[in-house]
């Protein structure tokens, strides 16, 4: 399959064009409106510093049904004993911020730049964006962030400084989407982490078919507040 070359015009070629890897299309900008048409239709940015902008829907898509999250005794038990303390869109620079330097620190890179977080932040900015802040105490510990449309979360990163603490913040987040009859968790591409948590693959036209169904219910916009 050709890789596309995208233009100013907000337009993507059709998911099922993308590439055996899963990469789409290269070029376009990181606006708002181009990053809220692409999670509308399953397409994400992601490349690394010094490339053009790379777009990817890839299939099989690994996915999180809120329902399905597993919460091991373990983790139970920490969250019981409140050694970590939850917020949401408390600070998502910080928390993103913190996803790209803690990628640094383990030598495996980062997608996270300067162009890619100012664009996330702008999102928040409109309420599409959201984080969730894990804490000891005053100091951040770990999170995760993504974007909301629909019925559907799109995780984006995580990074835990202290053992379970993005475990911790994703169980928060699976709680609260629960309450808000959220459909999926988009969690992209295959971990075995994110698996061990509940997440499991489906092909790709059934992650489409679940997407269009789950995106069309209304937004929640604005800053999510903590439990």
């Amino acid at each position: 399959m050709p890789v596309f070359q995208l233009s100013d015009s907000l337009l993507f070629p059709p998911p099922t064009l993308a590439r055996e890897d899963g990469l789409l299309a290269v070029g376009g900008d990181l606006s708002v409106p181009r990053l809220l048409l692409a999670y509308e239709h399953g397409i994400f940015p992601w490349y690394s510093p010094g490339e053009p902008i790379l777009w990817w829907s890839p299939d099989p898509r690994l996915v999180l049904f809120p329902e399905e999250f597993h919460l091991a005794k373990r983790l139970a038990r920490t969250i019981r004993q409140q050694v970590f303390r939850i917020t949401i869109d408390t600070n998502f620079a910080q928390v993103i911020r913190a996803c790209a330097q803690t990628c640094r620190k383990e030598g495996e890179g980062t997608w996270l730049d300067e162009a890619m977080i100012g664009a996330y932040c702008q999102l928040h900015d409109q309420g599409y964006a959201h984080s969730v802040e894990c804490w000891q105490g005053e100091e951040l510990v770990g999170g995760l962030y993504g974007v909301s449309l629909g019925a559907v979360f799109f995780g984006e990163s995580m990074f835990s400084l202290v053992p379970d603490s993005s475990k911790v913040a994703l169980a928060g987040l699976v709680e609260r989407l629960k309450g808000w009859d959220f459909e999926l968790i988009d969690c992209q591409v295959g971990t075995g982490h994110l698996q061990r948590l509940g997440a499991r693959e489906i092909p790709g036209e059934e992650f489409s078919s679940r997407l269009a169904r789950a995106v069309a219910k209304p937004s929640r916009l604005g800053k999510w507040s903590t439990p």
